[in-house]
């Protein structure tokens, strides 16, 4: 699987707590050498009392990938990551 999700839509938990989607705006390797991605949410969420309309996630906090580059994809093109690293 490629790092890079830039124009894909993911569906993730952003601080591990609140559900989110939206489409990948940036992929980018962190100091460490790990992903994040920030994506502009579909909705709006509210964290803390604060709106949101775009969060970075870290790639680990992605749940779902849709790539929304290609036309009709809303159901083809979809898999789920496997977030067992252990």
């Amino acid at each position: 699987m490629n790092w890079n999700l830039e124009g894909m839509i993911v569906d993730g938990m952003y601080m591990g707590a609140y559900p989110c989607r939206g489409k990948v705006l940036v992929s980018r390797v962190k100091y460490g050498g790990e992903v994040c991605h920030h994506v502009v949410l579909e909705t709006p969420i509210t964290i803390y009392g604060s709106v949101r309309d775009r969060v970075i996630l870290d790639h680990k906090q992605v749940v779902r990938v849709q790539d929304d580059r290609v036309e009709d994809s809303r159901y083809d093109d979809q898999f789920e990551l496997d977030t067992d690293y252990n």
